[in-house]
């Protein structure tokens, strides 16, 4: 199998691209809230994210805009598990993605599930720097990067797809670069998120 998805490009370098000003919270200040369509919503202070069950995830991670970067280790607290203790209600299907500074992202539910997607806090053995999204941010390693929110504050579940910043001005309403998902040519298919739905991928 192919490592490098079409139209990317390695490099050794690690690009940092941000669109306005970056937010600066400290650990300090940092909350993250889980909320929307589940049974029991909840919100982490840092050390509360520091005492969860922490795992090491290793992977590539692609820019839209055609670099590739190989071997990012990250280090932080997987998603699904923070899910599971949400318990999502059998409408959420999808979920809008909350940062600090305003950004926002939309996923499928089944791409949130997935046993590599975290929320990081350590990059390289080192704490995530502000200019990579620090103190906090999702990493989604098999989507475009721009769905791997830096400082984010919080995840949103829904019963539909509301589309985030990127997304409302014209990028695929998913990203997956090995369909190079860059851009959403048309209307979003109205089938799509009830096929997300059946499909009941939630074990990652």
């Amino acid at each position: 199998m192919e490592r490098i998805p079409p139209g990317q490009v390695v490099t050794e370098r690690f690009p940092i691209l941000t669109y306005g000003e970056e937010p600066r919270v400290s650990p300090e200040e940092w909350r993250f809230s889980l909320f929307g369509l589940v049974e029991e919503p909840f919100t982490l202070t840092y050390p509360e994210l520091l005492r969860l069950p922490q795992v090491e995830v290793v992977r590539d991670f692609h820019c839209v805009t055609r670099w590739s970067r190989l071997d990012v280790a990250w280090r932080g607290v997987r998603v699904r598990d923070l899910l599971l203790k949400a318990k999502p209600k059998p409408q959420a299907v999808a979920a809008l993605v909350h940062s600090y500074g305003g950004y926002t992202t939309n996923l499928f539910l089944e791409d949130l599930l997935r046993e590599d997607v975290l929320l990081a806090h350590t990059l390289f053995d080192k704490p995530l720097p502000l200019e990579r999204g620090g103190p906090v941010r999702l990493v989604v390693p098999h989507l475009y990067a721009w769905k791997s929110a830096k400082w984010v504050r919080g995840i949103e579940l829904l019963d539909h797809l509301e589309l985030g910043f990127w997304e409302k001005l014209g990028y695929h309403f998913r990203g997956d670069p090995w369909r190079e998902e860059r851009f959403q040519e048309g209307p979003i298919p109205a089938a799509s998120l009830r096929f997300q739905s059946r499909k009941g991928g939630r074990e990652g």
